[in-house]
């Protein structure tokens, strides 16, 4: 007998799903279960989702095989057409512990997905832990009241909708009382946390709430945002608050004005730029990731240079970048594509500016200290979130913070040494 075993595919947030799920499963006694938790933000992840579960039955044929996630939401029916599925069930059916255990009868249906949209409350599923002992995942969000013309994560995550945020302090409070040194908060569209919800809560009240409330708490960190909608009091715990990490991963996906407009992206370039500079002005030593897409439909040579010079204007430091991909239903699928071969040299290109600046960055970093979270297999964490390697730290505990000053780098990662 063994526990279930649970495949993540995907965002920060299918990682806390997963946890849940995990749990539910083998309370449920579904001991023979491989849950895969699918991600659908592009056509490749989905038909990574397929090839996994293929994978999955030609190596274990005797397993219980069970496909949720956003890609099972999207497309139950090529799941379930799938002979190596047993079960496909909806994103807010595998939060529900009733769901898990149904599954261990005999009669349970085979399919099991509902009209996410219909979903208008989010509850806290509250977990002890994760894999790691550095770093947790905590849920304060969920789905998207956005339309993206390239998105169709909205239709698999339902409408926004957030946790109270008494709850998600008594989960980051639970996390940290059982070892866990850093928290990351995440949603699907975090910066939108506390619009439904009853008085003047926003992100930036969250996060403040989480700081104060927690004090034992080292690191609090926020997943991807959209810097349009951050608020004054985001900015000021940027500015105020040391334990609030200084690295912000960035919804940018473009940096021309022509594309974010087809995108129906909420910001311009201008202000995406506007952004990075005040909260530069705030925290000196913030940095920067972006989500960027490469070749997106109707983009021109001219349009695709603007967005690489949104690099180096915004001074981003870890990018993120995605070749476009058409996903069926949405808007962008109907737009003039840019030929296959011109996507991913763009990306290439991209790709390289990222390695570039990242580059820059680990330039300037040798000789400067910092505190170094540790994680498994003798690397840490700056709070910019580069990674450091360093002689000797599989000395160090798993979630301690060890004091190091950075003697090199590599393409990837840093090099340092413990200050005695």
């Amino acid at each position: 007998m063994r526990d279930p075993e649970v495949i993540t595919l995907g965002c920060r947030l299918n990682a806390y799903e997963s946890e849940v799920m995990g749990r539910h499963a083998r309370e449920a006694g579904l001991d023979d279960a491989i849950i895969v938790n699918t991600c659908a933000v592009t056509a490749e992840a989905v038909r990574q989702a397929a090839q996994t579960i293929r994978r999955l039955r030609r190596d274990k044929p005797n397993a219980r095989i069970i496909v949720t996630g956003c890609a099972a939401q999207t497309e139950a029916q090529r799941f379930a057409a799938m002979p190596e599925v047993d079960h496909v069930i909806g994103n807010a059916e595998k939060m529900r512990a009733e769901t898990f255990a149904g599954l261990s009868t005999e009669t349970s249906a085979r399919v099991q997905v509902n009209d996410i949209m219909r979903v208008r409350e989010q509850a806290l599923h509250m977990i002890d832990g994760f894999g790691s002992q550095t770093r947790a995942y905590v849920e304060i969000q969920n789905g998207c009241d956005h339309r993206c013309t390239f998105c169709i994560i909205p239709f698999g995550r339902g409408p926004s909708r957030s946790v109270p945020a008494g709850a998600v302090v008594d989960q980051v409070r639970r996390l940290v009382q059982n070892g866990y040194a850093e928290i990351v908060l995440t949603g699907v569209d975090v910066t939108s946390y506390g619009r439904e919800l009853p008085g003047e809560m926003t992100l930036g009240t969250l996060v403040r709430q989480v700081l104060k409330h927690v004090p034992e708490l080292a690191r609090l960190r926020l997943s991807s945002i959209d810097q349009v909608e951050v608020d004054a009091d985001l900015m000021r715990a940027l500015a105020e608050e040391d334990r609030f990490m200084p690295h912000l991963h960035l919804s940018l996906q473009a940096g021309d004005d022509m594309t974010l407009k087809r995108m129906k992206r909420r910001h311009s370039r201008a202000e995406a730029i506007a952004f990075c500079r005040d909260a530069r002005a705030l925290r000196p030593d913030v940095v920067f990731g972006a989500d960027l897409i490469a070749g997106f439909p109707t983009e021109t040579d001219e349009m695709f240079e603007n967005s690489r010079r949104i690099v180096d204007e915004c001074g981003l430091t870890y990018l993120h970048v995605f070749p476009y991909s058409a996903r069926e239903g949405t808007p962008a699928a109907r737009m003039p594509r840019v030929p296959g071969p011109v996507i991913k040299e763009r990306a290439m290109r991209l790709r390289a500016e990222g390695e570039r600046v990242l580059g820059d960055y680990f330039s300037g970093q040798i000789g400067q200290v910092a505190d170094i979270l540790m994680e498994k297999g003798g690397k840490g964490r700056t709070p910019q979130f580069a990674e450091v390697e360093m002689p000797g730290l599989n000395a160090y505990r798993v979630g301690a913070v060890v004091r190091a000053r950075i003697t090199g780098k590599t393409a990837t990662r840093l090099m340092g040494e413990a200050v005695q």
